[in-house]
């Protein structure tokens, strides 16, 4: 384990960081306006290309860094439910494109659709999401018909792009998993990655009507348990982003609760930085621990919503720009402090 010193790396790296977390905000504002109000938006389809480009800057940075920015702005967010879920959705898109190699022309269609897939309802999203009562005949009748309605409405908006525009309208169809995605046609195997990505990220964010569920539970809600698995998108998932990603919350075997910060080269054992003692306490300073080394060992994934105590949060800007500059063969031996 590393203990941060209190000085960390520094006011650049501060800076640094929050300027990176202002552009994901910023991103994620970006997005509530033209889902709210598209059809004010002047040449809609240049202003998605333009957050797609700033999301490809963003993660271009450091792909650690940007789920466990993202990640965090999805907990925190204040600009909607629809924008947020839209642009962990389209992340989360374009880190398993460049994971599988994806053509750029699917990549873009992708990641365009994944923005935009719930543009047939977005104020009826973020209704929902601060909704405690079960949906009215009114509410389920638009969302069974929001990819139809997204379809028009995009056609309405200039966009041209069948991919894009296909890849929309197929995201809630039911997909047969028994194909190997490689003998789709493209539309086809682009909204099966997009519709597991979407359920994906609905079951981690949390709503009024219900708690955000763990990480680990998101993916065996849609793949089943590890001895199970068997949906061919669900795997590569957790092969991209980890069973627990950055910037979401783990219980270690130490009895610590900590966030992870980064990706190892197996996807059950990240880098983590403990913040709340065993006694559920927040630590004088966060505490880096390398899980792929054996000790301490990941018990279980946290919802966002079981971690109560507010996190000391400068000491985790230093923290977080500490990890994302090191690898974790850098942080080694054990007893060594961060400088």
């Amino acid at each position: 384990m590393l203990a941060l010193p209190p000085a960390g790396p520094g006011p650049a790296a501060d800076t640094e960081y929050e300027d990176l977390l202002g552009q994901w905000s910023d991103l994620e504002s970006a997005l509530s306006i033209l889902l709210l109000r598209p059809l004010s938006v002047t040449d809609f389809p240049a202003k998605v290309r333009q957050c797609d480009r700033w999301l490809q800057g963003l993660v271009t940075h450091d792909i650690d860094a940007a789920l466990y920015l993202m990640f965090q702005l999805a907990s925190t967010s204040t600009a909607g439910y629809s924008a947020s879920h839209a642009l962990v959705c389209g992340t989360l898109c374009h880190i398993m494109a460049l994971d599988a190699g994806l053509p750029a022309h699917e990549r873009d269609s992708l990641v365009r659709a994944a923005f935009t897939m719930n543009i047939g309802m977005t104020a009826l999203q973020d209704e929902l999401a601060l909704q405690r009562e079960p949906l009215t005949a009114e509410q389920q009748k638009a969302v069974a018909l929001h990819p139809q309605a997204g379809l028009g409405m995009l056609e309405e908006l200039n966009i041209t792009n069948d991919l894009w525009l296909e890849v929309v309208a197929l995201h809630h169809q039911p997909l047969s998993d028994a194909a190997m995605l490689t003998a789709l046609p493209a539309p086809e195997r682009l909204a099966r990655i997009l519709s597991t990505i979407d359920r994906y990220a609905a079951i981690i964010n949390p709503r009024k009507s219900r708690a955000g569920r763990s990480a680990t539970d998101s993916v065996r809600a849609i793949v089943g348990h590890e001895s199970d698995m068997h949906d061919e998108v669900g795997l590569a998932l957790v092969r991209t982003v980890g069973l627990c990603p950055p910037g979401t919350f783990v219980r270690l075997d130490n009895g610590e609760t900590a966030i992870v910060l980064r990706r190892s080269d197996r996807p059950n054992l990240p880098l983590v930085a403990s913040v709340l003692n065993a006694n559920g306490e927040p630590q004088s300073a966060p505490t880096l621990h390398e899980t792929a080394r054996g000790r301490p060992r990941i018990l279980s994934a946290l919802a966002r919503s079981a971690v109560t105590v507010e996190l000391p949060y400068r000491a985790m800007v230093r923290l977080g720009m500490y990890a994302a500059h090191r690898p974790a063969a850098a942080l080694s031996p054990p007893a060594q402090r961060a400088e």
